[in-house]
């Protein structure tokens, strides 16, 4: 029997979670960061959100979420995720929950599931094979995972596999390629440091050019509050940017992306602002980085060359609905 959330399952779902998605490498939780993660979330709707009870007992729990402002939130609803006991009913849960999930969003008006990075309920992971090394969100569905063959049986296309890096900084050191690109960026004028108010502009022409909302927050939050910001620069005036440097509690370095005016492109300094990245991560005592990029980005060979290896990955998936 299908019901939709209410508080009383979560003690329940938690030891589902913690039994059974633990098995693709999600973090275990504690009722406080299930609450987190799921009900105090802005975005969470409880009529979004299912149990699947057998003999009295949670048996699976799925949860999507919209939201008109998230990015495709006009058309798409995403699923956040699918969780059954694995038994020889494992698969008939799954898609029924799918069902019940993608009828609910054709209720809401949409007209396609998605699982994507964009989805709000972040869903924190440990790096295979490290010291519990995290990453703070999946950006897609575990490739090879149970939900994943669900979903391409049940007409999801597979759009992107995003590929899921990792580095140790205890090793990382600038090679000479890059200090190489950087003599000849600085030859044409250009420097590359953390930003510094006395010496450099506001990097507003360079934020509104870039025209990304998440990296106008994060940056000029940073500025202001002086967080650490890499950044390329020519007379004072930021042309590109790569953080902001944030060293988290579990260790891990965490950036909001990289960018270069359009006006400033093809001085290699895309490359030298994410080297540089990496030597202030490592300069204030993080110990290490992960990221995630398409399989098809050519900044992945930057990643590559800079030590980071791809230690998972996940497929964006998309249906449309149909009534």
């Amino acid at each position: 029997m299908i019901r939709t959330w209410e508080d009383s399952y979560t003690e329940e779902v938690v030891a589902l979670w913690n039994t059974v998605a633990t098995r693709d490498d999600y973090q275990e939780l504690d009722t406080a960061r299930f609450e987190a993660i799921f009900m105090n979330n802005s975005y969470f709707d409880p009529e979004t959100a299912w149990v699947w009870i057998e003999e009295g007992r949670v048996m699976a729990f799925a949860c999507g979420c919209t939201g008109e402002d998230l990015p495709l939130g006009d058309v798409a609803g995403y699923i956040t995720c699918i969780v059954t006991v694995d038994d020889k009913r494992a698969e008939e849960r799954s898609i029924r929950l799918l069902e019940v999930m993608e009828a609910r969003f054709l209720a809401l008006g949409k007209r396609q599931a998605e699982a994507l990075f964009f989805n709000p309920m972040q869903l924190p992971w440990y790096v295979p094979g490290t010291a519990r090394h995290e990453h703070n969100n999946a950006p897609g569905v575990p490739s090879g995972s149970a939900l994943h063959a669900v979903l391409l049986r049940h007409g999801y296309l597979e759009r992107a596999t995003q590929c899921a890096m990792y580095l140790a900084l205890d090793g990382f050191a600038v090679p000479e390629t890059i200090l190489d690109k950087e003599s000849r960026a600085a030859a044409e004028g250009y420097q590359v440091g953390l930003f510094n108010k006395e010496r450099h502009d506001q990097p507003d022409i360079l934020l509104t050019a870039l025209g990304n909302p998440l990296w106008q927050r994060e940056v000029t939050s940073a500025v202001e509050s002086d967080t650490p910001v890499v950044v390329a620069s020519q007379e004072g005036e930021p042309v590109g940017f790569a953080g902001p440097v944030v060293r988290e509690p579990s260790g891990r370095g965490r950036f909001a992306g990289i960018g270069v005016h359009p006006g400033h492109e093809g001085h290699g300094l895309g490359s030298i602002l994410f080297f540089r990245l990496c030597a202030a991560f490592q300069a204030i005592g993080t110990n290490y980085m992960t990221l995630y990029t398409g399989s098809n980005n050519p900044a992945l060979r930057i990643y590559e060359r800079a030590g980071f290896r791809t230690v998972k990955t996940f497929a964006t998936m998309r249906k449309e609905l149909v009534q």
